[in-house]
């Protein structure tokens, strides 16, 4: 497995590492034969003594929705390895509130952690992608986005949506920037899959009516995005860059 996707012996950072879908990446990264780190705001410790017994998997705390944090992490990292080459940003924060009651704390949060804190984990860590990077084996950038940044959503996720479509503009604004530099920026956009993130939908309208909006019938799985990123990140994915990878069973097709 690890010879067919390419990542053994390899560095990977998985930011929001230690839940969700970020833990499905990191699970498929860590099998793969990398060497993972995993971030998260209240400490990924668990998530890695788990995912160690596949590999190697390494907890970093960090609050990237603050820029204290993300030099914190970035230092970090740094100390620990001279090159980087998988970033996979992850990390994200959700909220569902009415159009009179979205605050302006909550659109903060929001874009500062979905967005922002991916351009400046970008621009911090550009020198150890640029040293990991080799002629025919570019360094790999993932931002996870969605299929509300492709649709409007059910929910009222105002936020959250809005800063999926402008992450999804930015990778491909990266992508152009960097590919002389070596480097792929790329995103997997999931749909519906059984994580906390969907709980407020399941909760509104129930396991059936929410799996009805998805033309394949059915809730994503952890497989669906571990070989999604093992993709990108594989010797068939160093020629593919400012790509948004749906894996969403359809759900964002008009």
């Amino acid at each position: 497995m690890s010879e067919l996707f390419g990542v053994e012996g390899k560095v990977a950072l998985v930011t929001g590492g230690s839940r969700g879908i970020g833990r499905m990446i990191a699970r498929g990264l860590v099998a793969g034969g990398a060497t993972v780190y995993i971030t998260s705001r209240t400490g990924s410790e668990e998530t890695a003594h788990e995912l160690s017994k596949e590999g190697r998997c390494l907890p970093l705390k960090a609050d990237l929705s603050k820029e204290s944090g993300i030099r914190a992490l970035t230092a970090e990292l740094r100390s620990a390895e001279s090159a980087l080459h998988v970033l996979v940003h992850s990390a994200g924060t959700h909220h569902v509130a009415s159009l009179e009651e979205h605050s302006a704390e909550a659109w903060d949060d929001v874009w500062s952690v979905n967005v922002k804190a991916f351009f400046r984990l970008v621009q911090e860590l550009l020198p150890e992608l640029k040293a990991a990077s080799r002629p025919d084996d570019p360094a790999r950038v993932i931002a996870l986005g969605s299929a509300d940044g492709a649709r409007v959503p059910q929910m009222d996720v105002y936020a959250y949506g809005a800063s999926k479509a402008g992450l999804h503009h930015l990778v491909a604004h990266l992508a152009r920037r960097l590919a002389r530099q070596g480097i792929t920026v790329n995103a997997i956009s999931p749909g519906t899959f059984p994580t906390e993130m969907l709980r407020p939908a399941l909760e509104r309208w129930g396991e059936e009516t929410v799996m009805k909006q998805v033309p394949m019938r059915r809730f994503g799985e952890p497989s669906d995005i571990e070989a999604a990123v093992l993709y990108l990140v594989s010797r068939g994915g160093s020629y593919v860059t400012g790509a948004i990878l749906p894996v969403d069973g359809g759900l964002a097709l008009r």
